[in-house]
């Protein structure tokens, strides 16, 4: 994946009691001039997780992505959101005012929920046909899209629960499935948004504490969350 494509490694190091956050170690200390040079361990920088990655190289995933512009250039936690599901090629499914669409590329830049477990080579291998069958089933036409009811969220879901069924499990509301699934993924990509674009502003930032950092599902914390859902999306 490219730094053009997920933006600049983020990194965090402590000095002056405090968690400093920027895209590199200064030769001195932002906030008292101190030469960086000679470090205890607990000041040793520490790479940030990217929350984001490039959808095309996720596998039977469910992605989400801003439906203008990317996350961290021009997302103001207010606009829409798209969603779309990757077949085992990284192609991504996903539904709008055009129909069912199969893109390869645009989604260099999203939030990623993988749907299967590693060991499920037998569903995997059944992936594509079914979501393809599901395409083209008839009930995703161009004309039936409206923004907030038969969109790409009611799409992404529907072929999940489709998939549940043909397995013989139970299946999953829109409210669980975004609670327990996009929920802790968001709120982590948020509070990495707020960081990245200070960053970039300022040169670093700068919190009282170290914060815990942790890989999704786990995470949490926010600074102006993400939407739970991608209702009214384009």
């Amino acid at each position: 994946m490219h730094c053009a494509e997920v933006g600049k490694p983020l990194i965090k190091f402590s000095h002056c009691k405090k968690s400093i956050y920027s895209f590199s170690v200064p030769r001195r200390c932002p906030l008292c001039q101190q030469d960086m040079g000679s470090r205890k361990l607990e000041e040793a920088p520490v790479s940030i997780t990217n929350p984001f990655t490039n959808g095309h190289q996720e596998k039977c995933s469910f992605l989400l992505r801003p439906t203008q512009g990317t996350f961290l250039r021009e997302y103001d936690g207010k606009s829409d959101l798209h969603v779309g599901i990757t077949n085992t090629n990284g192609v991504v499914y996903n539904y709008n005012m055009y129909g069912v669409q199969r893109d390869e590329t645009g989604w260099e830049q999203s939030v990623s929920v993988p749907l299967l477990q590693p060991d499920m080579y037998g569903l995997m291998h059944r992936w594509d046909k079914y979501l393809e069958d599901f395409s083209t089933s008839g009930a995703w036409p161009p004309h039936r899209y409206e923004g907030d009811r038969h969109n790409c969220c009611a799409y992404a879901l529907a072929f999940i629960n489709c998939v549940l069924t043909a397995e013989g499990k139970e299946q999953l509301d829109k409210t669980e499935f975004t609670e327990k699934h996009v929920v802790p993924r968001t709120r982590l990509a948020s509070k990495y948004i707020a960081l990245y674009r200070a960053v970039a502003e300022r040169g670093f930032c700068v919190t009282d504490h170290a914060d815990r950092e942790t890989r999704p599902p786990s995470g949490s914390g926010s600074c102006g969350e993400l939407p739970a859902s991608a209702e009214g999306t384009g």
